[in-house]
């Protein structure tokens, strides 16, 4: 049973990374399966246990405390445990978990304490921007794949479930990156939400006013727009986003990512700056940046401000990463 394109938890992979790395008493719950209204999709994932405690949500809280429980099983029996969780009837409304939902859900708990390498290969997938492609099958082989890289486990199992398939296969679409050139009074929230939301982010910034904002990307480049470009993660980037709020530093942004091959580039202000930019552009730097421009960036969701502007920002990339 295989998917394409699903989107993959950072957070929780990196998590789970940590985990296996230090040996900690955590597990991996992965949703195999679903049916029906669920407030996740197949692919989703959260570690529970160890030193970091829960990282992600499966559900809006209403079945946490019964896929820790059983988290914990998987960890002290050392074996993979299925969970097979269907609040489908009438009962499921008003009783027990009382999550009004009418969905099903196929979950693998996976220990995490003896998946040597583990560690090393999330971090491939991170570093070289590559799909993820993961394997389990019923009686216990685990197999994660990350562009070259790939390791492989036999874990004990609780047995046969009816639900069961053979195998499984979830793949998982390279993490998505996001290069702001320019940091701003909107930069903070920004970088927080993509980072929340899954994407990798990257922030072009030589001036001291705003170097802080690095620390909320996961890469600060203190270069130029056309130097920074030379860095292969950054020329092939899913978005750029051209931020300065000073018109010579984002003339020279355009400049340079007018020989990128970016597919979405946005640019802050309002329309009348872009036509006074587009005016010192050559023809064929205009010719190449038209059909990738989004002028204004950002959904016009209402609203003023700099946390306004990141939030009408952060939605449309999230619209473009879904295809929407």
């Amino acid at each position: 049973m295989a998917d394409r394109f699903l989107s993959a938890s950072p957070q929780v992979l990196a998590a789970a990374a940590l985990a296996a790395r230090d040996h900690d008493a955590a597990a991996l719950a992965l949703v195999l399966d679903t049916e029906g209204s669920t407030y996740v999709g197949r692919g989703a994932m959260a570690q529970f246990g160890g030193s970091t405690g829960q990282v992600g949500w499966l559900s809006g809280g209403c079945l946490e405390s019964a896929i820790a429980e059983t988290a914990r099983l998987a960890v002290d029996r050392k074996r993979i445990e299925w969970m097979d969780i269907d609040t489908r009837d009438d009962d499921s409304l008003l009783s027990g978990s009382a999550t009004g939902c009418r969905g099903r859900l196929h979950l693998a708990l996976i220990p995490l304490t003896d998946l040597e390498g583990l560690s090393a290969l999330i971090g491939h997938w991170q570093q070289a921007v590559v799909p993820l492609s993961l394997m389990l099958s019923c009686d216990g082989k685990l197999r994660l794949a990350a562009g070259d890289s790939a390791g492989e486990w036999q874990l004990a199992t609780a047995g046969a479930a009816p639900w069961l398939a053979p195998n499984w296969q979830l793949d998982f679409e390279a993490q998505p990156r996001v290069c702001l050139f320019g940091a701003g009074p909107e930069s903070d929230s920004l970088l927080t939400m993509l980072g929340q939301a899954g994407w990798r982010t990257l922030l072009v910034e030589r001036r001291e006013r705003w170097r802080s904002a690095g620390d909320l990307a996961d890469r600060l480049i203190e270069l130029s727009p056309a130097n920074a470009l030379d860095d292969a993660e950054v020329s092939t980037a899913t978005a750029a986003l051209v931020m300065h709020h000073n018109f010579e530093r984002d003339r020279d942004t355009l400049e340079a990512l007018a020989g990128s091959t970016i597919p979405f580039i946005g640019l802050l202000g309002p329309r009348r700056r872009r036509d006074d930019l587009f005016r010192l552009l050559s023809a064929d730097q205009a010719e190449s940046l038209q059909p990738r421009l989004h002028s204004p960036v950002g959904l016009d969701l209402g609203g003023r401000g700099a946390e306004a502007i990141a939030l009408s920002i952060a939605a449309q990339l999230q619209m473009l990463r879904h295809g929407k």
